[in-house]
C-alpha cells in the first residue's frame, strides 16, 4: 500500500524538540518496516521549505536555506517523490468546487488531487479534520498507526 505524507509529518520529523516528533518518527519507522511505500509530492517540498525557513518566532523551524536544502535531500532519499502529473490541476479544481473549499485548506485539496491522480488512498497527517470533507481517502494519525502495532 502507498501512503502520502502530509507536510506536517515532514516538519515534525525535522524538529526533534517538537512534542509530536516521537510519534511522527515512530509511525514512519513502523510503516517502512511494514514495507509500505511512503510518498511525497512536490507540494510537500514547497510547503516544507516555507515552514523550515520561516523564523521560529513565526511558527517556523528557523532553519537556514542550506540546512533546509540538506533536509529536502534526505526526504527525497527516504520517501518516494511522485511527480506533478497532468490532471492534478483539473482534479484540484473539481475538488475545491465540489467541496466548497476556501482559504488555506485549498493546499490540502491539492494534496488530495495528487492522491487521486496517483491512486493513493491513505494519508498520514496530524490534521485529520482538514481532510474530513474528502470521503474517499483514509486519514491516519501517527497515533493511529502506532496503536495498530500494539
Amino acid at each position: 500500500m502507498s501512503t502520502l505524507l502530509d507536510t506536517n509529518i515532514l516538519t515534525r520529523l525535522a524538529h526533534p524538540d517538537h512534542a509530536q516528533h516521537p510519534a511522527a518518527r515512530d509511525a514512519v519507522k513502523l510503516l517502512l518496516e511494514r514495507d509500505e511505500q511512503l510518498c511525497i509530492v512536490p507540494q510537500n517540498l514547497y510547503e516544507f521549505w516555507a515552514d523550515a525557513t520561516r523564523p521560529s518566532a513565526a511558527n517556523g523551524l528557523g532553519m537556514s536555506t542550506s540546512e533546509t536544502q540538506k533536509e529536502l535531500s534526505q526526504l527525497r532519499r527516504i520517501f518516494a517523490l511522485l511527480r506533478d502529473e497532468r490532471g492534478i490541476l483539473s482534479e484540484w479544481e473539481r475538488l475545491v468546487a465540489r467541496h466548497s473549499v476556501q482559504g488555506r485548506t485549498t493546499h490540502d485539496a491539492r494534496l488530495v488531487a495528487a492522491m487521486h491522480r496517483h491512486r493513493i488512498t491513505h494519508l498520514l497527517t496530524f490534521n485529520v479534520h482538514h481532510f474530513a470533507r474528502f470521503p474517499d481517502i483514509v486519514c491516519m494519525t501517527p497515533e493511529n498507526v502506532l496503536q495498530t502495532a500494539e
